[in-house]
């Protein structure tokens, strides 16, 4: 009889699923048990985490259940944020960061389109520094992860609104090839040297 390890599968879906959770219909329906027998393995494993000297907790927010760094250690998380927000931007991250600030909401396809290349690991960069996120999803078939600037993005360049961006030449998908963007190179280029 083969032996299933409920908790450490809870794990990894919780771990896979990130900031979105899973709610215990989900959860019930991936491991093929009962809603019921899901809500019990939650609890075992919420309960494992609080006796456990971890840095990380499932929590319930809204119905659905989250991996989350406990509070506890949130001195040693800002310090990674501020040591890793102050290393610069790769030049691709610049001109991202640039267009999607410009274009936003937009599509990593999007972006690719106009920078000619794909953007993958910038957006990811940019995600990870906490400069931009995903404000939703595109209509049609994929429904790809739409892009926008976040509040911190806004702090870092000092604006109170996108509004306050620089305006951009009427052929503003040619001026990020033409450097009208400098604004944003400017300011990451100090932290790059």
């Amino acid at each position: 009889m083969e032996v299933i390890n409920w908790k450490g599968i809870l794990e990894a879906l919780l771990f896979a699923a990130g900031d979105e959770g899973l709610s215990v219909k989900q959860i019930a329906s991936v491991l093929e048990i009962t809603e019921y027998q899901a809500r019990d393995i939650v609890e075992s494993l919420k309960e494992e985490y609080i006796s456990d000297i971890r840095g990380i907790q499932v929590i319930e927010i809204a119905g659905v259940y989250q991996m989350t760094t406990k509070k506890a250690h949130s001195d040693y998380l800002k310090r990674l944020v501020e040591t890793s927000s102050t290393q610069g931007l790769s030049q691709a991250a610049l001109e991202t960061l640039a267009i999607i600030a410009y274009k936003q909401p937009i599509t990593r396809a999007e972006i690719d389109e106009i920078r000619g290349v794909k953007t993958e690991r910038p957006i990811h960069t940019l995600v990870t520094k906490v400069l931009i996120k995903e404000v939703g999803r595109a209509e049609g078939s994929g429904r790809a992860y739409l892009y926008g600037t976040t509040k911190e993005f806004l702090d870092y360049f000092g604006l109170n609104s996108i509004d306050e961006l620089p305006p951009l030449a009427d052929n503003s998908d040619d001026s990020f090839e033409n450097g009208e963007a400098d604004l944003f190179f400017e300011k990451f280029q100090q932290t790059i040297e």
